[in-house]
């Protein structure tokens, strides 16, 4: 009967200790993914519509390119502006790669209130994406690897 006894309680504690430690590493795991994503800076979270007519839809995890490019986002940089992101896999081009996005609030350019550069689209890993040279925010016709950012406005 004694034994009976201490069978059933290692048997809890054991059962106790395999509980904890899944519950445990899935919060792990949660805690980790959240501190490399930040939330989304609020002038760039919404649906937008560029100077070239292309939809937008960007949130914490998703930058949507509409109809069919999307970027799902690993982290956000606020002091220097970007965002590091992993292409989708049903991407017309370039699926599974990674892309350094910068942006930055642009003034006196009403309607438009702020821009992007995909500074690189297609690096190998997320750390060589976030490696790549950061865009010339001080020349935004020209800072996006020759070519000007694309401007952002509120979508109707």
């Amino acid at each position: 009967m004694y034994n009976s006894h201490i069978q059933k309680f290692i048997t809890c504690i054991l059962i106790l200790w395999l509980i904890t430690t899944c519950f445990g590493m899935s919060a792990n795991r949660i805690n980790v993914t959240a501190s490399k994503t930040d939330t989304v800076p609020g002038f760039v979270k919404g649906t937008f519509t560029d100077d070239y007519g292309v939809r937008y839809t960007i949130n914490d995890s998703l930058w949507f390119q509409q109809p069919d490019i999307r970027y799902h986002v690993i982290r956000w940089n606020f002091t220097e502006q970007y965002v590091i992101a992993r292409n989708g896999n049903g991407n017309p081009t370039d699926q599974g790669l990674y892309t350094r996005i910068d942006y930055m609030p642009l003034q006196g350019m009403a309607p438009y209130h702020w821009g992007f550069c995909l500074t690189e689209y297609k690096a190998p890993s997320d750390s060589m994406a976030e490696a790549h040279a950061a865009a010339d925010r001080k020349n935004p016709k020209k800072g996006c690897n020759g070519f000007p950012f694309s401007r952002m406005k509120k979508a109707d």
